[in-house]
This record gives structure tokens, sequence and C-alpha cells, in this order.
């Protein structure tokens, strides 16, 4: 998702992105945006991510991302603010980049802007940037710098959104309730399923 260095209307109220005088060329209500999104990851990833196979891309090593940083050059984080460029202030933008092609694209922006709006209101300190290269970081590097992960699996994404008041609050009761039930559903008939891998990797040794 991107957010222009350009006046844009959000719930009525213009906000720029950018600023001259910040070391990051951040607003402040872009900082709490970043934060929101932040801090709200885990329990939104079930709506960004919605399939069971979503999760086959939100592992190391891969370029999607799965750690909770945000960053201006490093690639490997699920914020990226591309570098200020003067005379190219309108380029200047937000992406939240592990979102991928099979969510509801309606659903998705829905608890996004709810995210970043929460940031916004609650003025949630944004951290510095991590423009180390997560991936090739250790456990214990990641643990020092309170690097957090996204969830692993949809059922551990449902977990999250199921105990979340923001995800509930911006879908509405409906529209929760029913996408809670459909995601175990679908879940429940995953885990009962018997896959080729499983018959490879297993039935030999039995």
């Amino acid at each position: 998702m991107a957010l222009e260095c350009m006046y844009i209307n959000l719930y009525s109220k213009a906000i720029r992105t950018c600023s001259s005088n910040d070391e990051y060329q951040l607003s402040g209500l872009a900082k709490g945006y970043i934060a929101g999104l932040l801090r709200h990851a885990p329990e939104i990833t079930s709506v960004t991510n919605q399939w069971i196979n979503s999760y086959k891309r939100l592992v190391p090593g891969y370029e999607a991302p799965i750690y909770i940083t945000w960053a201006r050059r490093n690639r490997s984080t699920l914020v990226r603010v591309p570098m200020y460029k003067p005379g190219k202030e309108k380029a200047t933008r937000v992406e939240y980049r592990n979102p991928d092609p099979a969510c509801n694209p309606y659903l998705a922006f829905s608890v996004m802007l709810a995210a970043g709006l929460a940031g916004i209101k609650g003025r949630y300190e944004l951290p510095p940037p991590t423009e180390k290269d997560v991936y090739v970081m250790s456990d214990g590097d990641r643990e020092k710098e309170g690097i957090k992960t996204l969830p692993g699996s949809l059922i551990e994404a449902i977990s999250l959104t199921k105990r979340s008041k923001l995800v509930r609050e911006a879908l509405g009761d409906h529209i929760f309730n029913n996408f809670i039930t459909s995601k175990l559903v679908e879940w429940d008939r995953y885990r009962v399923n018997v896959t080729e891998w499983e018959l490879k990797e297993y039935l030999g040794v039995l």
C-alpha cells in the first residue's frame, strides 16, 4: 500500500507523508501510520494473506517479508519507505509488502487503514529503521533488537485475528464473524487432507 507525498483526504483530514525537517523526510502523521502498521501487522495478516498457500510465501529467505521492521534501503523489511530524493517529493511513499494477490482488497485495505490510523490516533512511537539484512541475522540478534515475525501459518494468523478488537471494528461484526468462520472451515478441511508430500515422505517407513 502506498501513501504518496501529496495531500490526500483520509477521514476528512489532509496529511503529508514527507517533511523536510525530519531525518527520514517523514511527517509525524506518516510516522504514526507506519508504527500502526508494524504494531498491528500480526493480527491483520489473516486478512492480507488469507489462504493456506499464502504462508508458503511468507518464509525466511524469500523476497516476501516476514520480519516486522521498517527501513528505507532494506528490501527484507515489512514496511519500506523508499529513499527521499530532492525534487521528487511526490514519489515519497510507504510500502506495506506482505499482502498477496489472493487477499480480498476491500478487506485488506480496510484493516491496513485501521492499523495505520490507530498508530496516528494513539501516537505510536516509530522504532528506528532496520537497515541490516534481517534474513542473515541470528535469532539472538533479532531477539536483542526486538524484531518479531508475522504468523507462520493460517491457523496462527486466524488465532490472532480472532482476538483483535481493531480488525473487528474495521470489518464490522457480520463480516468479521463470517470471515473467521470461513477461515476455520478452510483450515479444518486442509488439516484432514493427506497430501502427496506426506505419502512420499512417510508411507515408505510405515
